[in-house]
């Protein structure tokens, strides 16, 4: 039996899979089962940001997998001290709480809010505002939070308790203000929803609001986090300091891990029993977190930075590419009406390039370490697939 037959066996059909048997990686490259090679610009969805294998980052991986692998919350270790106290000490918050992916970091900070608004206000002081068009996980509070009628289907009742404001509508927002409101939940980039970027004026609005009612403002950075827009966090870019951030993704290269990073004032809400994790801070991941978060230096993020406006024009000169939306090195495109963005991976998928759709849009998530040569590469095919839909 060959790889595609067990898996369609076996594996429940959650994923339309492309038809490729990735078999292994070294740094932007990933090759299938036939020895078939491929520029990889999608970094498993945003997570791969050092790349496939990186030496230093398997090194510290193996090595604390024949150490220690796994010692549960109930006892001290050493990794996830050391990745707490780094996220911490680069972004001025107070305390990381982790988890193993960004939907649970999501439910960690819904939970995290909701337990301070409940200490501080009672328990009438409960609803969180999202954004319509946003994303927050698949989870069924994740899901409750996320902005999209399409995910809402088939899973009822959802967790109560949200309400979705238009983007970019500041009178909407005031009025969906109201003395239950504990908490406003937004993605600065809309990455599920199109690689769609809030407006800086809109974002500082919600900051305003929030400090000035002691509403919480979270910030989901599951996908714009860990250098990806080309600072630590894409919150940065916005002259915002949030209460809670997000993270996920991108801080593990590969290994499931998410955080919680929390503010002064919300340091001390948690106390032992409120909330509980397995794995969360398990040694293995925060091993392979804490060479990611050395490498993320000011140089590293400006090269980010530096080569996600390079991808950027480089998108803008091809062939039914109308505008390209992001930040760094997460690039939307927004393609010609009659292009469809699935097609058009499809085809580049035969010509040995991997990239993603966003909705209609085609979606570039490199790893961070990709090259403007390989971006180039990844260009000159893109032209070719672009070129024959007419």
């Amino acid at each position: 039996m060959d790889i595609k037959e067990q898996d369609q066996m076996y594996i429940a059909h959650t994923y339309h899979r492309f038809d490729a048997v990735l078999t292994k990686g070294s740094h932007c490259i990933a090759m299938d089962a036939d020895g078939k090679s491929y520029l990889d610009m999608t970094a498993g969805i945003g997570v791969n940001a050092l790349g496939y294998a990186d030496k230093e980052w398997a090194k510290a991986v193996s090595e604390q997998a024949n150490t220690l692998p796994h010692v549960s919350n109930l006892y001290y270790s050493q990794p996830d001290g050391d990745v707490a106290k780094m996220l911490c000490e680069r972004t001025g918050f107070k305390k990381v709480m982790f988890a193993n992916s960004g939907a649970e970091a999501n439910e960690g900070a819904i939970k995290l809010a909701r337990k301070y608004s409940y200490d501080h206000y009672g328990k009438e002081r409960y609803e969180i505002i999202t954004l319509v068009n946003s994303f927050h996980g698949r989870t069924i509070t994740t899901l409750a939070a996320t902005g999209q009628a399409a995910f809402h289907q088939y899973f009822d009742p959802f967790t109560p308790g949200f309400l979705h404001v238009p983007v970019n509508d500041e009178a909407a927002l005031k009025q969906a203000l109201s003395k239950h409101t504990c908490a406003i939940m937004i993605e600065l980039i809309q990455g599920e929803g199109g690689v769609l970027p809030l407006a800086k004026a809109y974002v500082q609005t919600i900051a305003k609001l929030c400090k000035q009612q002691d509403i919480l403002l979270i910030v989901d950075e599951v996908q714009t986090g860990v250098g990806r827009c080309g600072t630590l966090y894409a919150y940065e870019q916005y002259d915002i300091q949030p209460d809670i951030v997000t993270t996920a993704k991108g801080l593990g290269n590969g290994l499931p891990i998410g955080g919680v990073l929390m503010n002064e004032k919300l340091q001390d809400t948690f106390h032992p029993g409120d909330h509980g994790t397995t794995f969360g801070g398990n040694p293995i991941a925060c091993a392979g977190a804490r060479v990611v978060l050395q490498r993320l230096d000011a140089d590293f993020l400006q090269e980010v930075m530096d080569k996600g406006e390079y991808l950027k024009q480089q998108l803008v000169s091809l062939p039914h590419i109308k505008a390209v939306n992001g930040l760094g090195l997460m690039r939307g495109a927004v393609l010609d009406e009659h292009v469809q963005a699935v097609d058009v991976v499809k085809a580049c998928l035969q010509k040995g390039l991997l990239i993603l759709t966003a909705k209609d849009k085609l979606r570039m998530l490199p790893p961070l370490v990709i090259t403007k040569g390989e971006i180039d590469q990844a260009m000159t095919i893109l032209r070719e697939v672009l070129s024959t839909m007419g």
